[in-house]
């Protein structure tokens, strides 16, 4: 019984420190969901699409889109959501980087479990091409997923000042 107890402690102190962990700076916007399977009691299950600004690259954009389980487990909020997530990058303005970074680093971050899964957006850097690259997957504790979705954003003169960023300049 106290084993339990214990076991139950630990889980719980996983569960917040699940939740207080610091997210990447990025903030995402909701712009609309859709029902996929309808439910009568409970919440539909749905596909959600969101907007994300890359918060160290001024002037990209990315949505993606992630369905959302219902029912009484998605209700409460403890529903494991599935791996499926499609991303989609764009320039939106002048590229202007704010800060160096490393090749994969994270961009934005949920979870998308109680526990042990996160949803993750990171960035890199093709240098040879000059394209930044935004790939999005997710990943669990004891065994993540290969399901993953790539943009890329070729960067390109905006506004006619012909001066274009070079993102190796950029790279850790």
């Amino acid at each position: 019984m106290q084993v339990r107890h214990h076991v139950f402690a630990v889980l719980a102190a996983f569960a917040v420190a699940g939740g207080l962990a610091a997210p990447a700076s990025a903030q995402e916007d909701l712009i609309f969901r859709k029902s996929t399977v309808w439910k009568m009691l409970t919440p539909d299950d749905k596909l959600a699409v969101y907007g994300v600004d890359d918060p160290v690259v001024e002037g990209v954009a990315c949505h993606y889109t992630v369905p959302e389980k219902g029912g009484v487990a998605g209700m409460f909020g403890v529903a494991e959501q599935v791996s499926d997530i499609s991303l989609a990058c764009r320039q939106i303005g002048p590229i202007k980087f704010k800060d160096k970074s490393e090749q994969g680093d994270v961009v934005f971050r949920e979870r998308r479990s109680l526990i042990w899964k996160k949803m993750q957006i990171v960035r890199g850097c093709d240098a040879k091409r000059n394209v930044l690259i935004y790939m999005v997957y997710t990943d669990k504790l004891i065994e993540g997923s290969p399901q993953n979705s790539t943009s890329t954003v070729p960067i390109m003169p905006w506004g006619g000042t012909g001066e274009i960023t070079k993102c190796a300049d950029w790279v850790k």
